[in-house]
């Protein structure tokens, strides 16, 4: 990968290509997160694409690549967010999400019920995989505080489900 962003610094389309394919289910994941209406998901990612080949060449470490990418999108999805007065009504969540435990709530419907600033701690962090101090440079908050979102948010969860389901 680190091939493939020098050479996509040097302004290479066909390895900046090949270096997003590897990243589009990511991009994918983290906007559905943030963004319910498909037209939403797909402006964030187009957004983040461009943004990303306009100022590639201002990476300055190929290892920073993918949680610099993750901060573009996750900021592409807040300006929608603030553009559009975007809300997600909890009755409108569909069928749509992958099934998750023998109670069938999927993540994403999981995920969609919590507080903004849990839910994109939760999904870096359970869905993409990013550890506490990679979250922590993504969205530009202290460690510690990725930790106790992750923690408050588990609670959240925990006490939605006791009172028998999330909504």
């Amino acid at each position: 990968m680190t091939e493939l962003i020098r050479r996509a610094q040097k302004g290479d389309a066909e390895a900046f290509v090949e270096l997003i394919d590897t990243q589009r289910q990511t991009l994918y994941k983290v906007a559905r997160g943030y963004l319910r209406e498909q037209m939403d998901i797909d402006d964030a990612v187009a957004d983040t694409v461009l943004a990303c080949w306009e100022n590639i060449a201002a990476l300055r470490s190929a290892a920073y690549f993918r949680t610099w990418l993750i901060r573009i999108l996750i900021n592409k999805c807040t300006d929608i967010l603030r553009s559009r007065e975007h809300t997600v009504p909890l009755d409108s969540i569909g069928d749509t999400v992958e099934s998750a435990g023998d109670n069938g709530i999927g993540f994403a419907t999981l995920v969609e019920c919590l507080d903004e600033q849990y839910r994109a701690v939760f999904i870096l962090y359970y869905s993409e995989g990013f550890k506490i101090r990679e979250i922590s440079r993504i969205l530009d908050i202290p460690a510690g505080t990725v930790g106790s979102r992750l923690e408050r948010g588990r609670e959240q969860l925990r006490k939605r489900l006791e009172k028998g389901g999330v909504w």
